[in-house]
């Protein structure tokens, strides 16, 4: 089977219509702002650990009682076997293994089982399907384009956050993958590749005491996410409200608002995706939660440099990076392609021509302001005339003193930020590649920065692009 190629949507599509895009939450007037990137102020990278959460924890001179378990797992008793267990729950002992992240049949006492529901069963790719083989993305079986994001994902070729639907760009990259890389057009035979190199696309992770360094303690409700007497209560699931400006300048460290913003964040997954597989957890699980993820090579935050982590250049294998429609990085090692992944602009206006270059790497960034406004290229002259070529408007600098966003995965620049300049030149331009707290807007909101990519393919793109890297614009 040959996947769909659709284009992408252009970045932005509302502007093309003269409107503006949403804006990230917390950043409306921010954006209107001159910002500039500077290394964190601190040396230390995270939150100190204060009252962490703890599964399961109880008064020691509470009575003791039966805790009541989930009733999505069971705990394996005396005689019990795997196979035992699926007949008890109407699954298949490959279900099981497969929901589970179990290798082995060999299972133990006290060993907790988590049992799929009817919906997270008919995601796994050992439940039979009944639909024929698809002529599209759109139309295959979501536990393939599942296991397709994640195989895609370990080789270096970012779908945008995992998920378990299909969408253009899952099929633009599937696209580069299969062609670039000399891969085959045949279905059959990319799906058998993919689930030798990923058997089990689900894995498990259990939240660690230390993961909430990254994790900021929930807050007092904020006034406007409180409900009022008459207000039905949350829903279980509902995301963290997003911060204000005020809230994001206050604190020292911009950490996760979640654990379920962390999880996702370090296994590449949309986070909505993530709550849809693990149903019964709480809205803030506490240290000891075992969440099924997507099994890739995790994003692991706590590990994020101090310095630059560019490699040197290698004249006998050398680097090339191209921006391909404004959407894609492409990195190329001896011209063969090892990465592709999404770029979005923070700001509608944000262009690149011809050949430019890649400079150092920032890691850990902060940005700061005075709050100057921006200066718009464009005058009007006359009722029908824009000028091409405006005086620039004198900016009037706002505060004495520079305003900071601290650094941390949810600083708009993201982790890393990568300084680039024009070919020829080596002052940097005030907007570079980075990384970005919100991976599953950067394509639909306006932000502070430049170019945008995940956080966890910003990490992969420094390691790969040498100081020097020629960087190419093409349509």
């Amino acid at each position: 089977m040959v996947f769909l190629l659709s284009a992408i949507a252009a970045s932005f599509p509302s502007a093309s219509h003269g409107q503006s895009p949403p804006v990230e939450p917390g950043l409306e007037r921010a954006v209107k702002w001159i910002w500039t990137v500077e290394p964190s102020a601190s040396a230390e990278w995270g939150l100190p650990l204060q009252d962490v959460p703890v599964l399961h924890a109880a008064a020691t001179s509470a009575p003791a009682t039966t805790p009541s378990r989930d009733p999505n797992i069971y705990v394996v008793k005396k005689g019990d076997a795997l196979a035992r267990i699926a007949r008890k729950f109407k699954l298949t002992i490959a279900q099981l293994k497969e929901f589970n992240g179990i290798t082995s049949d060999l299972i133990h006492i006290g060993d907790e089982i988590r049992i799929p529901t009817q919906e997270e069963k008919l995601t796994l790719l050992s439940t039979p399907k009944t639909v024929a083989s698809p002529a599209s993305a759109a139309d295959a079986p979501l536990s393939e384009v599942l296991l397709l994001r994640i195989f895609l994902d370990n080789q270096g070729f970012t779908a945008g956050p995992i998920t378990d639907m299909p969408d253009s760009f899952f099929g633009r990259i599937l696209h580069l993958y299969q062609n670039d890389r000399g891969e085959t057009l045949d279905h059959e035979t990319l799906m058998q590749r993919a689930r030798e190199s990923v058997p089990a696309p689900l894995t498990s992770y259990t939240l660690r005491r230390d993961d909430f360094r990254f994790i900021a303690p929930p807050k007092a409700a904020r006034a406007a996410a409180t409900p009022s007497a008459k207000s039905p209560p949350p829903a279980r699931h509902a995301p963290t409200p997003p911060p204000s400006y005020e809230e994001l300048i206050s604190e020292g460290f911009l950490a996760y608002r979640s654990p379920w913003e962390f999880v996702a964040e370090r296994f590449h997954c949309d986070e909505a995706f993530l709550r849809k597989i693990n149903p019964s957890l709480g809205t803030t699980p506490p240290a000891g939660t075992t969440f099924k993820v997507p099994n890739v090579d995790p994003f692991e935050i706590g590990k994020i440099p101090a310095t630059s982590p560019q490699p040197a250049g290698d004249p006998a294998q050398p680097v090339s990076a191209i921006v391909s429609n404004l959407t894609v990085l492409e990195i190329r090692r001896a011209g063969q392609l090892i990465a592709a992944m999404p770029l979005g602009r923070a700001h509608p206006s944000l262009r690149g021509r011809g050949e430019w270059r890649i400079l150092e790497a920032i890691p850990r960034p902060r940005l700061a302001t005075r709050q100057e406004l921006r200066v718009k290229k464009v005058e009007q002259t006359l009722s029908f005339y824009k000028n091409p070529n405006p005086t620039p408007t004198p900016v009037r600098t706002t505060l004495s003193s520079p305003q900071y966003l601290p650094s941390g995965p949810n600083n708009p620049a993201g982790v890393i930020w990568i300084h680039i300049a024009k070919s020829g030149e080596t002052a940097p331009l005030p907007y570079g590649l980075h990384g970005t707290g919100s991976p599953a807007r950067i394509f639909t909101h306006e932000s502070l920065g430049g170019f945008r990519l995940a956080n966890w393919d910003i990490l992969r793109a420094a390691a790969l692009l040498p100081i020097g890297t020629k960087l190419e614009w093409k349509p």
